[in-house]
């Protein structure tokens, strides 16, 4: 993880320089937001969360979960059985990303008819 200095280009998403840029591009992705909707309902085991986000490879899926983890959206424990058992769940912080996206993916469910529409008419 890379540790920041704070600077004035802080918050300047816009900005090349800005770790900001950073945090947007693991939260914008399409993986995240799918992990963050499903972690909105409560703790999830990986195979619960395989199962519920269609589409996700386990590598992938790994990789996201680490990704949030490493940036303080996820907290993942790990429980000292046998077989392992690993459970993930959203911090505060993610837990106020998470409601964010609800919101992303609420608006676009609304709008869902009306952008469809516009994609076939600029299809054509």
């Amino acid at each position: 993880m890379t540790n920041y200095a704070i600077s004035p280009l802080l918050g300047q998403v816009l900005s090349t320089e800005c770790p900001s840029r950073e945090i947007l591009e693991h939260l914008a992705n399409k993986w995240s937001v799918l992990v963050l909707r499903c972690l909105s309902e409560g703790v999830h085991r990986f195979s619960e969360l395989k199962q519920r986000i269609e589409g996700v490879s386990e590598k992938m899926l790994s990789q996201t979960l680490k990704v949030l983890e490493q940036d303080g959206f996820v907290l993942r424990t790990v429980y000292p059985v046998v077989p392992p058992k690993v459970e993930y769940q959203l911090t505060i912080t993610g837990s106020q990303a998470a409601d964010k996206v609800m919101q992303m993916i609420h608006w676009i469910e609304r709008g869902l008819p009306e952008i469809l529409e516009n994609k076939q008419r600029v299809a054509k």
